[in-house]
């Protein structure tokens, strides 16, 4: 029983490796297109950074308080509450969780590094930029590191939570400031559309794969059919 609470994640082994799958698909898409340069996703991207961006100079608050948050949701924000996480878990002596939790924070922030270098594909370039930011923008560190963390506290937190509002608060939480990250980064100028949808693609799909391959380790490890909530 202790084995079962300490991988109860509220997905099953089937169910991850499915969300995976659909999830890095898409990602894969959008990954082929900016890898080509293609003309139409360019377009896009152009037009909803173009728009976004003369409402951010008109709304000088707005850009204010979208840099805040920024800050405040950084990507080593996350990396510290994952830490926090850990601990807590540690001290419950839910030791796979903690090394799930660390292994999937880990393995997304290596794999959005990665893929900015191999990418290497720039940021906007705006006439009148109200932020600035560095690196290269494809993925999006700040919305794959949101979604990433959002779904590991989730699926942490959820089979812990008792109550319909409060599990109810903490999904619109994980669905809800994944995605007003990524639309300051945008709004912001400092990242295009797609950087930022491929960023949330891969930090729901990280946790996915790593739920399927601490599950699927813990089927093979212990006598046969456990049955894993």
């Amino acid at each position: 029983m202790r084995h079962q609470r300490e991988i109860a994640l509220g997905v099953r082994t089937t169910q991850a490796a499915g969300l995976a799958v659909a999830l890095l698909v898409p990602f894969g898409m959008i990954a082929a297109l900016v890898a080509a340069r293609a003309g139409a996703l360019h377009d896009l991207d152009m037009r909803v950074a173009d728009r976004l961006h003369a409402s951010a100079l008109e709304h000088p608050a707005l850009v204010d308080a979208m840099l805040w948050w920024s800050l405040i949701l950084h990507p080593n924000t996350w990396r510290v509450a994952a830490v926090l996480l850990a601990i807590w878990l540690a001290r419950r002596r839910e030791t796979v969780l903690v090394w799930w939790v660390v292994a999937t924070m880990a393995a997304g922030g290596v794999l959005g590094g990665v893929l900015k270098l191999l990418f290497g594909r720039h940021r906007p370039d705006l006439l009148d930029p109200v932020a600035r930011a560095t690196g290269y923008s494809f993925p999006s560190g700040h919305a794959l590191n949101a979604a990433l963390g959002a779904a590991v506290f989730l699926l942490v937190l959820l089979p812990r939570t008792a109550g319909r509002t409060k599990r109810a608060a903490l999904v619109v939480a994980a669905v809800v400031l994944p995605l007003i990250t990524a639309y300051a980064r945008v709004a912001l100028g400092v990242h295009w559309t797609s950087d930022v949808l491929a960023g949330m693609l891969l930090g729901v799909a990280v946790p996915a794969v790593t739920v399927a391959v601490f599950q699927g380790r813990r089927v093979r490890v212990e006598s046969g059919g456990v049955h894993i909530r």
